[in-house]
C-alpha cells in the first residue's frame, strides 16, 4: 500500500504537529479544519517551528520551504476524495469523531485507510461508524509531535495486517517510533499516565502536599522530567477528566475515578496553560 497523500483532521496542536512531520517527509498534506482562522493559527505554529529549526540548524532554509511547499489548507471535508490516508485529530469525543469518521467513509476513495490520533477512546467504535472497519486504525501520535519519538498504533477489532504495516511503515518514514498496543481504554499511554495524574490531584485535595513540592517529588524522586500537575496543565484538566471518564465507564472499575477537585477545576474554567490557569497561574 503506496502512501503519498495525507489529509489530517484538525488544525490544533496535535493536528499542526502531525501536518508538520508529513510535511517534512514529503507527503503531500492537506491541512483541515472548520475555519480559515484555525487553518490561519495552525499554519503559524508550524511555520514557527520550521524557522526555529533552521535557526538552530536542524534543518535548511531550503528544507523548510519545501516542507511548507507540501501543505495545502482545507475547510471542505470533501477535499479527502484523493487522499490515500486520512488522520483524524479533532476534539477527544467518540459522536465528533464517529460523525466525521461516517462522512469520510462516504468521500475518502476505496482504498483509503481512515486513522484516528484519540488518545483513549476504542478504536472498534470509531470503525463501526464506516462500511471500511478493516482499513480504521489508531495512530496515537505524543504531544509535541514534532518532538516527540512515540506512535502507539492500535489495531481495532476488524483492522487488517497489510493496514497495520502500511501504518508502521508511514510512522517509521516520519522518523518516529511505532508501538503496537491492543484496544482497550487509554492504550498504555494514558491508562499508566493518567491514573498517576489522578492520583497527584488526589495527594494535592486530601491536604497531602502542595502543588510544588508533589511536582518537586516526583521530579527529583523520580526523575520525571515534569511534575504531574504541570503535565496535567499542559494537557488540559479538560482533557485529562475526559480520559479519566473514558477510563471509568470503559473498565467500570473505581480506581479509576476522576478525583472531584479536577471535576471543580474544569467546571471553573481552570483547565491549565490555555486558559491562563490551572494548578499554576499563567498570566
Amino acid at each position: 500500500m503506496n502512501i503519498k497523500k495525507v489529509m489530517v483532521i484538525g488544525a490544533g496542536q496535535m493536528g499542526s504537529g502531525i501536518a508538520q512531520v508529513c510535511a517534512q517527509a514529503g507527503y503531500s498534506v492537506i491541512l483541515n479544519d472548520l475555519k480559515e482562522e484555525f487553518l490561519e493559527r495552525g499554519m503559524g505554529v508550524i511555520t514557527k517551528n520550521l524557522s526555529r529549526s533552521v535557526e538552530k540548524g536542524r534543518m535548511t532554509e531550503d528544507e523548510k520551504n519545501a516542507a511548507i511547499s507540501n501543505l495545502t489548507k482545507s475547510t471542505d471535508l470533501q477535499d479527502a476524495e484523493n487522499v490515500d490516508i486520512v488522520i483524524e485529530a479533532a476534539v477527544e469525543n467518540m459522536e465528533i469523531k464517529t460523525k466525521i469518521f461516517a462522512q469520510l467513509d462516504e468521500i475518502a476513495p476505496a482504498h483509503a485507510i481512515l486513522a484516528s490520533n484519540t488518545s483513549s477512546l476504542p478504536i472498534t467504535e470509531i470503525a463501526a461508524a464506516t462500511k471500511r472497519q478493516e482499513q480504521v486504525i489508531g495512530m496515537h501520535f505524543m504531544n509535541p509531535v514534532p518532538v516527540m519519538k512515540l506512535v502507539e498504533i492500535i489495531r481495532g477489532l476488524a483492522t487488517t495486517d497489510e493496514v497495520y504495516q502500511a501504518i508502521e511503515d508511514m510512522t517509521k518514514s516520519l522518523k518516529k517510533v511505532p508501538v503496537e498496543v491492543n484496544d482497550f481504554p487509554g492504550f498504555v499511554s494514558n491508562r499508566i499516565l493518567m491514573p498517576m495524574i489522578n492520583e497527584a490531584i488526589y495527594t494535592l485535595y486530601e491536604g497531602v502536599a502542595t502543588v510544588e513540592a508533589i511536582d518537586e517529588v516526583m521530579k527529583l524522586g523520580m526523575n520525571h522530567p515534569m511534575g504531574p500537575l504541570t503535565l496535567a496543565d499542559f494537557i488540559g484538566l479538560d482533557t485529562c477528566l475526559y480520559i479519566m471518564e473514558t477510563l471509568h465507564e470503559g473498565f467500570g472499575d473505581d480506581k479509576y475515578r476522576p478525583c472531584p477537585l479536577l471535576r471543580k477545576y474544569v467546571k471553573a474554567g481552570w483547565i491549565g496553560k490555555k486558559s491562563g490557569r490551572g494548578f499554576y497561574s499563567y498570566s
